[in-house]
């Protein structure tokens, strides 16, 4: 057998394989997805940024509260 015809083999076994990608309970995303354009592409980056800077905000309070509120409890209380 000659690399010619390997290779019409394995190329058939993949074609085979890939023939029913489409069918599957995924064929409808795959079919539906596409590339984003500049714009989608622009609006996701900032939508992804904002939400990082409010949960990083959010860690960071709760960094402060943990930090400085047990002090200020003892203070207080007298402790």
């Amino acid at each position: 057998m000659d690399i010619i015809e390997k290779s019409l083999q394995i190329q058939k076994r993949i074609e085979s394989r890939t023939k029913n990608l489409g069918k599957g309970k995924y064929g409808r995303v795959l079919k539906m997805a596409r590339k984003p354009n500049r714009e989608e592409y622009t609006k996701t980056l900032q939508i992804t940024g904002v939400g990082l800077i409010i949960i990083g905000a959010m860690g960071f309070l709760i960094f402060l509260i943990w930090e400085k509120l047990p002090p200020l409890i003892g203070d207080i209380l007298g402790l």
